[in-house]
């Protein structure tokens, strides 16, 4: 399977943070490791042990760099690898390739999983649509957003939001508190020319109301696709319309089917099963 095009280039502005590299393994390590201290020099390997999408692979080459371990990736974030495939090999003073194993082995094994979530989404959503997206959003792990946002990337998604900075998302608790016309131009009135503002809806008939108010998009939030695809239809022409809350990758066809651009699902990062690797020596 070839990798599908990225949507979201935007992702790869965040680089690896050193210092929660070091971080890491300060937490894995503590004060005391005795379990590492072998002597020599020594190679090892991340080994896949299912088939699933790559991802991961800049934070787990980071964790070796930092530890002055000489590494080379054998697959790219985003290719699709099998049972056997050796993702990375790595070279150098024994004690620290097996300090960096395990923190390198569970960061890509967590990014892995995201990814292949990911591409499974992807790939449910184009068997009716080439066009719909798959988006992630910010039910993301604390400390872990670049790293889960990059594997949406590799995995052919689209990472929507990285912060809160990114859009102003208008959100029910805000049209409680100041009506939706109201909301839409107080946070209008604040934001930069160059900042969209999204409309979260309930019900199909607001999402007309929202696009005529000065939403940018509008999100069709918890409704069934028979009920999306009614909203999306009473949209003004230039409006985009995403679909999230309770989407499943059973059903990503169906709301691919309403005519909606993005199908965000938090789940591509707070479910994803991590990839199971094993990192290998000698």
């Amino acid at each position: 399977m070839t990798r599908p095009p990225e949507r979201a280039g935007k992702a790869r502005s965040m680089p690896v943070d050193r210092s929660q590299v070091e971080q890491w393994l300060r937490e894995d390590l503590g004060h005391h490791d005795v379990t590492n201290h072998v002597p020599g020099e020594t190679t090892g390997r991340l080994v896949a042990k299912e088939s699933g999408v790559a991802a991961g692979l800049e934070a787990a080459v980071a964790v070796f760099d930092h530890l002055g371990i000489a590494v080379e990736t054998r697959v790219e974030s985003g290719d699709r690898v099998e049972s056997g495939d050796t993702v990375l090999t790595v070279e150098g003073v024994a004690r620290d390739v097996l300090r960096g194993e395990r923190v390198a082995v569970n960061v890509a094994g967590h990014a892995s999983g995201i990814a292949t979530r990911t591409r499974e989404a992807v790939d449910a959503a184009h068997e009716v649509s080439d066009a719909v997206r798959i988006a992630g959003t910010r039910k993301t792990t604390p400390g872990l957003r670049g790293v889960e946002k990059r594997a949406i990337v590799a995995g052919g998604g689209d990472t929507h939001r990285l912060d809160l900075s990114h859009m102003v998302m208008v959100k029910d608790n805000h049209i409680a508190e100041m009506g939706l016309e109201d909301a839409i131009s107080h946070f209008r009135e604040r934001a930069s020319f160059a900042t969209q503002i999204e409309v979260e809806v309930e019900r199909p008939a607001e999402g007309r109301r929202a696009a005529e108010a000065g939403a940018d998009i509008v999100l069709f939030d918890n409704l069934a696709p028979e009920a999306v695809a009614e909203g999306v239809e009473a949209l003004p022409d230039g409006t985009l319309a995403e679909a999230s809350g309770g989407i499943t990758l059973d059903t990503v066809p169906e709301y691919a089917a309403t005519g909606v651009d993005v199908i965000s699902l938090g789940s591509l990062t707070h479910s994803a099963p991590a990839l199971d690797y094993s990192f290998r020596t000698g």
